[in-house]
């Protein structure tokens, strides 16, 4: 019964994505980006504040603190808008990871286990990115070529794999029952969403997942994560806005686990083979 159901799942996920074919790698790139081109938005409202954040932690005085403020700005608008136009894919995303490095030691990152992991887990969705610009990628899609056996664009998705999934990990809100409907709603988050990552992860049924993961957290975003309800003076406002877009990007690395396919290390890839 229950793979009568898996089937019939598996069959219309594959109805939809056929549909959405020609829309889904772009809508899986602005998910992957958005959290890069909110916090170069954020650069540009928050200049002063940043600038003089950077100066006081590091001491480094207000000309190098701008300079950080300026790189993080540009560094992260003009890569994401490139890799919307699929110009220059590999230059931007080298440019993006430059950013999450230079942020991890800028703003101390790497004594706070939380953050340091989302920041390292960012890196599994720009390694999606680069495998898909290195040449024709694996496809989920009926029709379309698929790429031969190359190991290292395989193994670059199983890495994106993973750390998409270390990713949504670090999204995985502690239970503080203050709202009692709210922290149900995330202990649901949990039990439906991690056994579907660990399928993600280690690639078995892995379009199903992503499909049924994609519009989960999409709807699970919204409500747990809205950010418009807070007043733009509140930190609260920083922290849920923070979390809404890094959630848009495993909801984007999910997308493009679909579109590339689970490559060639993953349950799915090998079951050919049985």
């Amino acid at each position: 019964m229950s793979a009568e159901i898996i089937k019939k799942l598996e069959e219309l996920s594959d109805t939809v994505l056929r549909k959405t074919k020609d829309y889904l790698p772009f809508l899986a790139r602005l998910c992957l980006v958005a959290t890069f081109m909110e916090d170069g938005v954020r650069m540009w409202y928050q200049w002063k504040e940043q600038s003089n954040y950077i100066n006081h932690h590091w001491g480094c005085g207000s000309f190098l603190a701008t300079l950080f403020v300026v790189y993080n700005l540009f560094g992260q608008i003009i890569p994401s808008v490139l890799v919307l136009m699929q110009k220059y894919v590999q230059i931007s995303v080298g440019l993006l990871f430059g950013v999450v490095f230079t942020q991890t030691v800028g703003y101390g990152i790497l004594f706070d286990v939380r953050f340091l992991l989302r920041n390292v887990a960012l890196l599994g969705g720009l390694v999606l990115l680069l495998a898909e610009s290195m040449g024709e990628a694996k496809t989920m899609f009926a029709g379309v070529p698929t790429m031969g056996e190359n190991r290292s664009q395989n193994y670059m998705q199983l890495a994106g794999r993973i750390l998409i999934c270390l990713m949504f990990l670090t999204l995985l809100g502690e239970m503080s029952f203050d709202n009692f409907f709210t922290e149900v709603v995330r202990a649901v988050e949990i039990i439906v969403g991690l056994p579907l990552m660990i399928c993600v992860c280690i690639g078995y049924k892995t379009k199903l997942a992503s499909c049924v993961l994609v519009f989960w957290l999409f709807l699970l975003n919204f409500y747990l994560n809205p950010f418009w309800m807070y007043s733009s003076s509140r930190a609260m406002h920083d922290f849920v806005k923070y979390d809404f877009f890094q959630t848009l990007s495993v909801i984007g690395g999910l997308l493009y686990v679909v579109t590339l396919g689970p490559g060639g290390v993953s349950f799915d890839e090998h079951k050919k083979n049985w």
